[in-house]
């Protein structure tokens, strides 16, 4: 039986200035009564079980591409190849298909870490916590540390005070062409300069985010970063959990050293740090494309409540067939996540349509490519208006999607 809590009530209400009239948002009054079907013990061991296939599943599969991708180089080699650009190309080819397999692979192992924090992945804590700090750990994830952290982020999810991660820019922050130019903002119309910093967030921002809460909540003092317990983002009866996460990353990292030692650099680089830097890739660009989108509102403290803010985010088409496969569905059934963080990810699709039918309008989805979705929200979603209790994202020229669409000014 399915653990699923369904809220129901949800009114259609007029849009603030500048949002689109067929996008809804959440106001007063609108989240009524809470219906919950409950699990019995028998679904809970069904579901330790799935959750336990599931992950030998990745781990099978992360090995059998370890074993491949060391056969590689020695297989190419042994069909002597007269033609070096030929063998050339199909070294470069084989590892390539490794690189995304293994990422993915890896990616999904992370997303099952990411389960466990919340408690999604078995009814015992202890279960959840220890398989969750060992796969973190092996992707050099403060496992404890980011898990506190990202429960702040689910209690607080589109609040413009108290989010943890991808809260806007204002207009004042970004000095917008209403309040002065600088060298950047010629230089951000220009493709070249745009992908430079997109693949900068792509490749550093989870990194810069753990050590320099790069994108965070801005409120946080200076250096606030997820390594020193007695950062503001932790209370006291966390800190033994982010000192743990820290020796956790230490031996890692002392591992990673020996195995460079050992078999050299560039193999380690090969087989574990490219699809590492997949990794970062795909976290950054699947949360960003999750609560970062022209129709998405986010809210101050006049408005926000927790409904609300889980319903602003949104469910898409991530890679196809191989994001449900690999990912997990943890961006086609997103939505549904954050309603209900414990809810095992692999009840997502079915618990997703019930929520659909509840929310209506207010659920959001997208198919486009997400590359394609990926390029057109980091242009366009720029910043939000320094004053208002539900915001949109603007473009360069201070217009939303509905006034650049109907060519209003802002």
């Amino acid at each position: 039986m399915l653990l699923l809590a369904i809220v129901r009530s949800v009114k259609q209400v007029k849009s603030p200035r500048g949002a689109a009239s067929d996008i809804p948002y959440c106001k007063n009054g609108e989240f009524g009564a809470i219906h919950v079907i409950s699990v019995d013990e028998i679904s809970c061991l069904v579901a330790r079980c799935v959750s336990i296939l599931y992950l030998c599943r990745d781990l099978l599969l992360a090995a059998t591409f370890l074993v491949l991708g060391l056969q590689i180089d020695s297989t190419i080699a042994s069909f002597q190849i007269r033609q070096t650009y030929v063998a050339l190309c199909a070294r470069w080819a084989c590892w390539m298909a490794y690189w995304w397999f293994q990422g993915l692979t890896f990616t999904g192992l992370w997303v099952i870490g990411h389960e466990c924090g919340h408690g999604a992945f078995s009814g015992s804590r202890r279960v959840c916590d220890a398989i969750g700090l060992v796969l973190h750990t092996a992707l050099l994830t403060p496992y404890f540390s980011w898990k506190y952290v990202h429960h702040r982020h689910h209690s607080n999810h589109a609040s413009m005070e108290n989010d943890e991660v991808y809260v806007p820019h204002t207009r004042t922050m970004l000095h917008s062409a209403a309040h002065g130019t600088d060298l950047e903002e010629y230089l951000a119309d220009t493709p070249i300069y745009t992908m430079f910093t997109l693949v900068r967030q792509q490749l550093v921002a989870f990194p810069a985010y753990l050590l320099l809460n790069v994108s965070g909540q801005r409120r946080y003092p200076r250096w606030s970063n997820h390594f020193n317990p007695k950062a503001v983002m932790f209370s006291k009866d966390q800190w033994w959990g982010v000192i743990v996460s820290d020796i956790a990353l230490m031996v890692a990292m002392l591992s990673l050293y020996r195995l460079c030692y050992a078999f050299g650099s560039a193999l380690v680089f090969k087989l574990w740090g490219i699809p590492w830097l997949f990794v970062t890739h795909w976290f950054i660009m699947i949360t960003y494309l999750h609560h970062t989108d022209p129709k998405l509102p986010h809210y101050r403290k006049g408005l926000w409540n927790y409904q609300r803010g889980a319903a602003a985010t949104i469910d898409r088409d991530f890679l196809g067939w191989q994001g449900r496969f690999f990912l997990h569905d943890v961006a086609h059934f997103h939505v549904i996540h954050h309603f209900f963080p414990m809810m095992p990810w692999y009840h997502g699709e079915q618990a997703t349509g019930y929520l659909r039918g509840v929310l209506g309008n207010h659920y959001h989805r997208s198919d486009a490519p997400v590359f394609k979705a990926l390029w057109y929200n980091y242009n366009f979603c720029q910043f939000v208006d320094d004053e208002g209790e539900v915001v949109f994202y603007r473009n360069r020229l201070g217009k939303t999607a509905a006034e650049a669409h109907t060519g209003k000014n802002a």
